[in-house]
């Protein structure tokens, strides 16, 4: 059985969509577990960019099946829109994609309530991209969400959502356009259209891995965005570890056995909160600029820092990490010297773990050791004796450092500048 996760262990953005598409071919169905269509995975096959912001990665491949599973708040129109923007390139998703009728809507008016939220919070704004999924994933707790499932049944699923609209209009101050009729009536256009693809995810996933089929469970986000276990408050709304993978999908612990960490070979992260190693020099507008970082979805530039170990660490016992795969070497190639942070400085003096007081975590100050930088181009480099020197000396520091062994290395954006190292995890999880 060779069932794995693929999860982000920084504040997101780490490469994860290129990673899902290269091990996709070796695996029967690639199946998301949470979040919304704020993530974007891009994935860039020659001179064509794929941004994928709610389906899979796995479906730009020929073959195999895509799962959003139920821990997945959907957006139906941005769904419908992304299935037919990838139908019009020529990737076929009827009959290969399938919706657990267990996951929630996003609902129109959850758009207004997210803005007006962060408006009143000031200062303390968590950088939400106003998509609605926080309010989804509310409303799913409060257990007054509108499930997938819902709209099999156009005529019930209109009573609920009035219920719900005007629930939240009497919170809303003015009159906002999500409130409207004609928004309701969008709404449940684009909600029964659903209906082809949804079936009952987790028991088919059950049933495949039965059959001895290979499962890839695609997380978005990353570990430090991760509702219980990430930098809170400024994290996402969902369980974005490795664990968020069984109860956004209905597949047990037991069927799955392993876990690969995405991380960059150095840090960014996307809006507000603490960023130990945060570089607001020249050096982290070349990493910016190199690197390009700025969000596939909103556009945002990232902030950008130097790999962060503790953070590493962390993620590799949240969840369980088997392997580790190291993206973005290249952007480094022009630095005269990288540096890691290995441990954090306190007031009670070195710390190598992450406070849970983010008043704390803000404090600390990064412990940083220098590395040779490389000087030479390792764009598109696929086999580890062919990195310079230097530039092997850092991937060995940061596996020791961090204690997990990197199995895949990436040097470029497009799927062939790829390091898969041979003997590691990686490389036995892609055979088919």
């Amino acid at each position: 059985m060779k069932n794995i996760v693929v999860v982000g262990t920084q504040w997101g953005d780490e490469g994860k969509g290129k990673v899902v598409d290269l091990l996709a071919p070796a695996f029967d169905i690639v199946a998301r577990y949470q979040g919304g269509h704020n993530a974007g995975h891009t994935v860039i096959v020659g001179d064509r960019k794929f941004i994928l912001r709610l389906i899979p990665s796995g479906i730009l491949r020929d073959t195999g099946t895509c799962v959003l599973g139920n821990g997945v708040v959907v957006d139906a129109q941005a769904f419908l829109d992304e299935v037919d923007g990838l139908e019009a390139l020529g990737i076929e998703v009827q009959g290969r994609l399938l919706v657990s009728n267990r996951a929630h809507l996003i609902l129109p008016h959850y758009r207004s309530v997210e803005r007006v939220s962060e408006e009143r919070r000031g200062d303390d704004r968590v950088g939400t991209t106003m998509r609605g999924i926080g309010p989804a994933y509310e409303q799913k707790t409060g257990r007054r969400g509108i499930r997938v499932g819902d709209a099999l049944n156009p005529e019930r699923l209109r009573a609920t959502l009035k219920s719900s609209r005007d629930e939240a209009a009497t919170w809303l101050e003015g009159s906002e356009p999500e409130l409207s009729d004609a928004a309701l009536d969008a709404f449940l256009e684009a909600a029964v259209k659903l209906a082809p693809f949804v079936v009952d995810t987790g028991r088919f996933l059950n049933d495949a891995v039965d059959d001895g089929k290979r499962v890839l469970l695609e997380g978005a986000q990353g570990t430090m965005l991760d509702v219980d276990h990430g930098s809170y408050p400024f994290v996402t709304s969902s369980s974005s570890t490795a664990g968020g993978a069984c109860t956004g999908t209905g597949l047990p612990p037991t069927r799955v056995s392993g876990a690969l960490g995405i991380a960059k070979a150095y840090t960014t992260r996307v809006g507000a909160g603490p960023f130990p190693t945060e570089l607001l020099d020249d050096r982290g507008r070349h990493l910016q600029d190199r690197g390009q970082e700025f969000g596939s979805v909103t556009g945002r530039p990232r902030r950008t820092g130097w790999f962060d170990v503790p953070v590493a660490r962390y993620s590799a016992r949240i969840n369980g990490l088997t392997s580790l795969a190291l993206t973005k070497l290249d952007v480094l190639d022009e630095l005269d010297s990288v540096s890691v942070c290995v441990e954090y400085r306190t007031a009670d003096g070195p710390c190598d773990s992450i406070p849970s007081s983010i008043k704390d975590y803000e404090r600390v100050e990064p412990i940083l050791e220098h590395m040779d930088g490389w000087r030479t181009s390792t764009r598109g480099i696929s086999k580890l004796e062919d990195l310079p020197a230097a530039a092997r000396a850092y991937v060995d520091a940061l596996s020791s450092l961090v204690g997990v062994e990197i199995g895949l290395i990436s040097t470029g954006p497009e799927r062939d500048e790829t390091i898969v190292v041979p003997g590691g995890r990686v490389a036995a999880w892609a055979e088919n």
